[in-house]
């Protein structure tokens, strides 16, 4: 290996530990400051595939890895200083989950980096660390098989709190698929523009570049692309020939059966993707109000909205639970409640939510939830459809919301989600209820209902 290879590769390591620090202490989104920082950095190719795989890995496996550091630590790893800890996490990441790097080489990389960060005290307190765990590697896991919740939680990289949780309303067995699907890589999902052709010849399109791609199980326009890459790289991108969207978003879409010539408000829309399927089922015609409080989310829909030729989607910057500007005395013939939540069904995606959420926030984003189902639910005409979905995987965002807005809402009643979904979707439902698992479906976990004003 040449010094200039060995340079680039410390370099990847140390832009891989900042963007773990600002999730760490921050709250930030992986995907953005990835994004940020591969357009910033000039690395080639190869690096930034080990980049992404360090971030994302880390990040996955960071419930695991802290119990491995913790039986190596003095102290409890929450009081080390941030860069340290999470230089610790990733180059145990290297030493336990990648055989690309030889292992020494990685403790040595991660001294140097502590020596830059705190100087030579923290150098020798991360390379006494290392080594212990070093020394461990092909012995038996030091970690506890037992059925405990923090055993568990240690066991599939999740935190103790929504183990307990999906124990209880999943029961052991699925609660465990769940998770270990939710720490598997993600294929990336595209949907076709029906506008602008087939899924078909964008299949063709793809094979010809040449790119691994291949249909959807269960949305009619959905394409997987098992390696991923880089979206705007991708054949077919600046002419609009198709958007990124999860194969169980696309599907909410489909239980909504937009018509042409309705009028639709998206009531929470950023980034797009769904009200952008609702213009391609409506052949670009009626109305599409495309809401959303986020100036930066609006801006967002716009570009996908230019992007992909649609001149139906209106994309309108206002809050939803305020019946005011142009949302005042508007009527729809459907809604879209794709609500913010948890986001606890894409953790295959963002594994850092796992991280960041708490059992407070369930509660929280529950009850924005209700009021802003109850709030739009007063746009809908006599005989319109309401569909409400989730990205997560609650019950207190899922069902019980549903449940609380019918019980509230007597003029509303709950419809069969099987007779308006795709027909190989249609053993995605449970109940009335469209549910997507990650471990079963190899997609999103989602959650969506549809309800009908009856008066």
């Amino acid at each position: 290996m040449t010094a200039s290879a060995e340079k680039n590769k410390q370099s990847v390591r140390q832009i891989a530990n900042e963007i773990l620090v600002k999730i760490d202490t921050r709250k930030a989104y992986a995907d953005i400051l990835l994004d940020q920082a591969l357009r910033m950095s000039g690395l080639a190719l190869r690096d930034r595939a080990l980049l992404t795989e360090l971030t994302y890995g880390t990040l996955r496996w960071r419930g695991t890895i802290d119990a491995r550091l913790a039986g190596n630590l003095s102290r409890p790893l929450a009081d080390l200083d941030p860069p340290i800890r999470n230089l610790l996490r990733l180059t145990c990441y290297q030493l336990f989950y990648l055989d690309r790097i030889p292992p020494f080489a990685a403790v040595n990389e991660a001294v140097e980096l502590a020596k830059g960060f705190r100087g030579h005290k923290s150098a020798g307190f991360v390379n006494a660390v290392l080594r212990s765990l070093l020394r461990q590697r092909g012995k038996r896991n030091p970690i506890s098989s037992d059925q405990s919740v923090a055993s568990l939680a240690a066991q599939y990289s999740h935190p103790a709190w929504l183990v307990q949780r999906w124990l209880g309303e999943f029961g052991a067995g699925v609660a465990a698929a769940v998770m270990r699907a939710n720490n598997e890589k993600p294929p990336l999902v595209l949907r076709a523009n029906r506008l602008k052709g087939t899924r078909e010849e964008l299949l063709a399109r793809f094979s010809n570049a040449p790119i691994e791609a291949s249909a959807t199980s269960y949305s009619p326009q959905g394409i997987l692309l098992p390696g991923g890459g880089p979206i705007d790289n991708l054949p077919g991108f600046a002419e609009g020939l198709f958007q990124v969207q999860g194969e169980a978003s696309q599907l909410i879409v489909y239980l909504l059966a937009p018509l042409p010539q309705e009028r639709i408000l998206d009531a929470c829309a950023a980034p797009g993707g769904k009200s952008t399927h609702i213009a391609e089922l409506m052949q670009d015609g009626g109305e599409i109000f495309a809401v959303d409080s986020s100036a930066r989310g609006i801006e967002k829909i716009r570009q996908n909205v230019a992007r992909l030729g649609l001149q139906s989607v209106r994309a309108i910057k206002a809050d939803v639970t305020e019946d005011s500007g142009e949302l005042a005395g508007a009527l729809f013939d459907r809604i879209l409640v794709d609500a913010p939540c948890s986001g606890l069904g894409t953790l295959r995606e963002h594994p850092e939510i796992k991280w960041q959420r708490t059992e407070r926030d369930i509660a929280r984003l529950s009850r924005l939830q209700r009021q802003i189902l109850g709030r739009v639910a007063r746009h809908l005409k006599p005989g319109g459809i309401i569909v409400y979905s989730t990205c997560t995987l609650s019950r207190d965002e899922n069902e019980r919301n549903v449940e609380s807005f019918l019980a509230e809402h007597k003029q509303f009643e709950l419809q069969e989600a099987a007779r308006y979904l795709p027909d190989r979707a249609k053993p995605m439902v449970r109940g009335q209820y469209f549910q997507a698992l990650p471990h079963r479906d190899n997609t999103d976990g989602f959650f969506a209902a549809r309800m009908r004003k009856v008066s």
